[in-house]
């Protein structure tokens, strides 16, 4: 065997010789042995036993033949031929060459593409040199034989570059020795990257808000996608889907990063002309040809309080005159006077309103509720409240901060509008030229009256002057005279009272194109106007109309009086 340890007995040579003495002795030594040979088997000269000397290989020599010469003293020979077989032992294992490979390999290659050819060899004989080569079964490659002992490694499922990039790949070659030997060759195998997987966001939609009143370029949401791909092909950019809002295109109102996905906003938002925005974020890979998906983004806009209250009644009369409200004295407490009616364009809480009165002619008379608006009686009221009352509501919103709007009632204190009509007159704002006319005559006509009743005070004045004067003289003069008693003269007192008398109150109303100067006669000055006295003939108020008075004879009280 080939495997026998050096040393090993192989067989014995015997020669004999007849002869006695030393002339029978006979010595042994190798006679047409090469060198190599020489190496490998060993000789005893005077026993004749041939041993091994080396290890045998039966791969490299199985048969060796050489002859024995032995020899006696007197150079007698004697010849023998040794053929020496080495039987082969399963001592190597099976050798793997891999003759081509292609590496990396497409992930879209199909099943049964070429990876690598393979040799196969065991320099053992018979079956220890026969092999079989196989690989795992858990891997999309697998081993056919084609001539000889070639094998070529092939594919034989799809390969997906996404689930495994890298596949380390065992050859495995076994003879059929007893026991058999068996050899194990590694290849590594690329994946290459093939465009075959599109962009993908982790949401299938998005929610994103943005107040209004923004700035102009801030920032609103970030939108990432994932593509699974390798170089290029994971390469993403993004757009916005071309689409029109309210007839304006999308792309005014929003842009986005090409290449970090973030959205950004290039109008100022306003609430209360759009309160969202749907549209469409596309995410588009590199790839040749580039893959794409896209997902919805919805954006609402976030409300704030930029708007004020908007007082919708009581409103200004388009005829320009003042609106008054009623209220008849008879009226109980509780009683509804009229409704102010706001609204606000926000939404939320900043469009919550309430409702406060900030001034009254007369405190505690009136009260409004704080959410409906309603102006009510707070009491009963009496003779002495005046028939004209003025109210200064406020609307407030919630918002923070909260924005307020105010409006100014006027509620008449009586049972019927002509007792109204006898003191108060509306204002409005000339429109025609004749009531600018008439206003400015009016107004002339006030000013001529108060220019007489100073130069009056004057004149009475200096009168009273000079004959102060005067007495002090006669007093000088005679001496002994008392002087006249004060209540001859008019004093100032008296200039005060007269001046009470004859205050006025002049109310211009250009769009009735009637106007009326209001004189209290001089015993009821401070007195209070009750419902009794207003319907009587002969009225605490004096009443001219001028633009009547051309063709009545109701100015001849008015001329008597001036």
């Amino acid at each position: 065997l080939e495997n026998v340890a050096p040393g090993t007995l192989l067989l014995t040579v015997r020669a004999s010789d007849p002869d006695e003495g030393a002339n029978g002795k006979v010595t042994y030594k190798f006679q047409k042995i090469n060198e190599k040979q020489s190496l490998l088997f060993h000789l005893h000269e005077s026993t004749g036993e041939m041993t091994v000397a080396k290890n045998l290989d039966y791969e490299e020599c199985s048969l060796y033949e050489m002859e024995i010469q032995a020899e006696d003293i007197g150079a007698l020979l004697g010849r023998s031929k040794v053929i020496i077989m080495v039987e082969d032992v399963n001592d190597n294992r099976p050798e793997v060459t891999i003759t081509s490979l292609f590496n990396p390999v497409l992930e879209s290659s199909p099943p049964g593409t070429v990876i690598a050819f393979l040799n196969v060899h065991d320099r053992d004989s018979g079956k220890n040199g026969q092999v079989v080569c196989y690989t795992h079964d858990n891997l999309p490659f697998k081993l056919e034989k084609s001539i000889d002992n070639y094998y070529r490694l092939v594919t034989w499922k799809h390969l997906d570059r996404e689930k495994v990039s890298v596949y380390n790949i065992t050859v495995m070659a076994s003879d059929l020795g007893a026991p058999p030997l068996s050899t194990e060759t590694h290849i590594t195998l690329i994946v290459a990257d093939t465009n075959d997987n599109a962009p993908r966001f982790p949401h299938t939609s998005y929610t994103a808000y943005i107040p209004e009143n923004n700035l102009r370029g801030a920032s609103i949401i970030s939108l990432t996608a994932h593509d699974p791909d390798s170089q290029e092909n994971a390469q993403v950019t993004y757009s916005v889907s071309e689409d029109t809002v309210q007839g304006v295109p999308l792309s005014s109102y929003i842009s986005i990063n090409s290449d970090t996905g973030v959205l950004y906003a290039l109008q100022s938002f306003d609430f209360e002309k759009m309160q969202d925005l749907q549209l469409l974020v596309v995410a588009s890979d590199s790839g040749s040809p580039p893959l794409s998906s896209n997902v919805s983004l919805s954006l609402f806009v976030l409300d704030q309080n930029d708007n004020t209250p908007e007082i919708l009644y009581p409103g200004f009369p388009t005829d320009g005159s003042t609106g008054v409200e009623l209220a008849p004295r008879s009226a109980e407490p509780g009683y509804l006077v009229t409704k102010v009616v706001a609204v606000d364009k926000d939404s939320g809480q900043n469009a919550w309103l309430s409702y406060r009165l900030l001034k009254a002619t007369e405190p505690g008379l009136f009260s409004v509720g704080l959410h409906t608006g309603e102006v009510r009686t707070a009491r009963a009221l009496l003779d002495r409240d005046a028939l004209k009352q003025n109210l200064v509501m406020a609307v407030q919103d919630h918002g923070q901060p909260p924005l307020s709007a105010t409006v100014t009632l006027t509620v008449a204190v009586a049972n019927s509008i002509p007792e109204v009509l006898a003191d108060l007159s509306s204002i409005r704002t000339p429109e025609a030229p004749e009531d600018s006319d008439l206003t400015l005559h009016l107004v002339a006509a006030v000013a001529v009256v108060s220019c007489v009743f100073l130069v009056f005070v004057i004149v009475l004045l200096a009168l009273r002057l000079q004959r102060w004067q005067k007495s002090r003289q006669i007093q000088g003069a005679i001496g002994g005279l008392t002087p006249a008693p004060p209540s001859h003269f008019v004093g100032i007192d008296g200039v005060q009272a007269f001046l009470q008398t004859y205050s006025h109150e002049v109310s211009l109303t250009s769009g009735s194109q009637t106007s009326h100067i209001i004189f209290p006669q001089p015993n009821y000055a401070d007195m209070l106007i009750n419902q009794e006295s207003c319907e009587k003939n002969d009225s605490l108020l004096t009443s001219i109309d001028f633009h009547e008075s051309k063709d009545e004879d109701a100015c001849a009280p008015v001329s008597s009086v001036l």
